[in-house]
Order: C-alpha cells, then structure tokens, then sequence
C-alpha cells in the first residue's frame, strides 16, 4: 500500500466506514535517519483516528529507535510489518524476509514493545512458501514477544498477490484457546460478500482490506453494511466519478496539480468504473496519461456508466 494510503486517502476511507486506519509503511532506518520524505508520511490528524503508524526494518535496535520517534508522532497504535514480499524488503531481510528468521522477528517484537508505551501490533503471511506454513507457531510467539494483535495475510512469501488467499491457516490460529490477542484476517477481501464469508470461515476479530480499496474507498461503506445484515448502498454512476474527481482534487491540494495527479494515477489504473465500457484500453490509457486537472476531469466524465460491480 505503498503511495496508497497518504492522510487524504485515509480521511477518505474514514468517512466510508473504515474502523481504523493505517499509514504507508515507513522505513526504520529512513526514520532514523530524519529523511524528510519518511518523516512526512507519518503526520497523522485527530480526524482520521484510531490510525496505526507502519514500520519496517531488520534491526532490533534501529527498530526500538524508530519506534520512539513514531510514538512521538502521535498515532494510536504502531503496527509492525513483517509481511511486505516485494524483493526490495523482503530480498535484504526486512518484511516476509523475516519468516525466513523468526528469532530476529520475535527480537525486533520485544525490542519495539519494550521501547514504547502505546499498543504494538503485527502483520504477517502464513510463511515463506507452502512447505513452510508457520502462521500456527509463530502466532503464539509473538503473542509471547509482545505484540497485542496480529493481522494475518492468507499467502505466503512466494505467492506474493498471486493465487487466493487461504483463510483456513487464519482460523486455526484464532481457534487456538492459548491465543488471547485479537486476530484480524487479511486478504481477498473486496467487498461485502467476501468480507462476510472471511468472518464466517475465520472467526476473527476483524478483517483488514488493503488492495481492494485502491481506487475505490467506497468499499468500507459495502461492507459495513453487509455486515450489519443491511442491503449495501447503491449510487449512481455520477456519485462514484465524484468521489474520484475528490481524491483527484485531494492529492493536487497536496502535491501540486502535476505530482497530485502522478501520485493518484494507481488509483484510477484500479477503479472499476472503467471495467466493461466501450474502449476500455484506449480510455484507461489517455486518462493514465493525463496531465492537468482539467484534461482529467474531462475524459472522467466521457467514462459511460459500467455494468461492472463499482
């Protein structure tokens, strides 16, 4: 979710529903060091709250240090991540890297926990691949080291976002009577149905959507209601453009007309309100290619309604 979930987007995600948020992870290290870039990621506002500050590093030391000056920032709670798979984090030891060293996971678990005073918890996969499912073990472990909820994500390292997630590893962990730390289930969660399924295959006590917001926050607003046995909102298509058209407006307040619209291209690459219209290819690509507002907002509103599900 790196470049993903800046403080708009989570205000947005807020406003929809979601019941906590969190940031884009931060490097340890980068933290540290005082890059500015880093440091800027992790202002967070009383009007996104609860949010959970994101952290990443291999190094107990480094990682209590870093976790002094996040709790300085001000979050509710800061999360470790022990389950990014990109080669970058994980390849030098940092991320899914650290199912392949579970005695440093566990030491850097203690050595934030013990650094700070506000809530530390835990995200990670199943293992490194399928011959090394180790989510069962390693939950009760970190438990023991400190951390005071675990999210866990239904792929291994080697799977990366390919294939289905497996929930089934997630609900033998939250079956587990020694396990008293809540469980929240991650992965293939998209909207309403599946999030009622997770819930009712896992039991968990929560379930985190990452990927299946990207370019439509509106989801938070679905599942809610899905999971309070009401019939999920439906708008129409203008409704959803907006929404767009607002991050659109959000991130240009925020970098500038040219880096705002750079910066929120992940976003409209994702969205399905592009999905089953007429040149489907030729529209997604001049409105990756756009350059100002203006020219933005145009080809938005030439986008027909779609039958896809929004």
């Amino acid at each position: 979710m790196e470049d993903v979930t800046d403080q708009a987007f989570r205000l947005m995600c807020r406003k929809f529903g979601s019941a906590l948020v969190y940031t884009e992870f931060v490097s340890a290290d980068a933290i540290v060091r005082s890059i500015r870039s880093t440091l800027s990621k992790m202002t967070v506002s009383d009007e996104e709250r609860p949010v959970a500050i994101q952290i990443y590093g291999k190094e107990p030391e480094v990682m209590a240090e870093a976790a002094q000056i996040t709790e300085a920032a001000g979050p509710d709670i800061i999360d470790i991540n022990f389950g990014c798979p990109v080669k970058r984090v994980a390849g030098k030891g940092a991320g899914a890297g650290l199912l392949l060293d579970v005695p440093r996971m566990l030491a850097i678990t203690r050595a934030v926990t013990d650094a700070v005073q506000l809530p530390v918890t835990v995200k990670t996969r199943l293992g490194w691949d399928a011959d090394h499912i180790i989510i069962e073990e390693l939950a009760e472990q970190l438990q023991d080291a400190g951390a005071q909820a675990l999210t866990i994500h239904g792929r291994t390292r080697k799977q990366m976002y390919k294939g289905s997630a497996d929930w089934a590893p997630i609900a033998r962990v939250k079956a587990n009577p020694r396990l008293h730390i809540p469980i929240i289930a991650n992965g293939d969660i998209t909207d309403g149905d599946t999030a009622l399924r997770c819930y009712e295959q896992t039991h968990a006590d929560a379930i985190m959507i990452g990927r299946g917001a990207i370019g439509r926050p509106w989801v938070f607003e679905e599942v809610s209601a899905v999971l309070q046995g009401k019939e999920p909102p439906r708008h129409d298509h203008e409704w959803y453009l907006d929404v767009l058209k607002q991050q659109v407006d959000d991130s240009i307040a925020r970098s500038g007309e040219q880096r705002g619209i750079w910066h929120i291209r992940r976003h409209l690459a994702a969205t399905p309100l592009l999905k089953g219209i007429p040149d489907f290819r030729q529209q997604r690509v001049a409105i990756l290619r756009a350059e100002t507002r203006e020219e933005l907002f145009e080809l938005l509103d030439s986008v027909p309604p779609t039958s896809e599900k929004v």
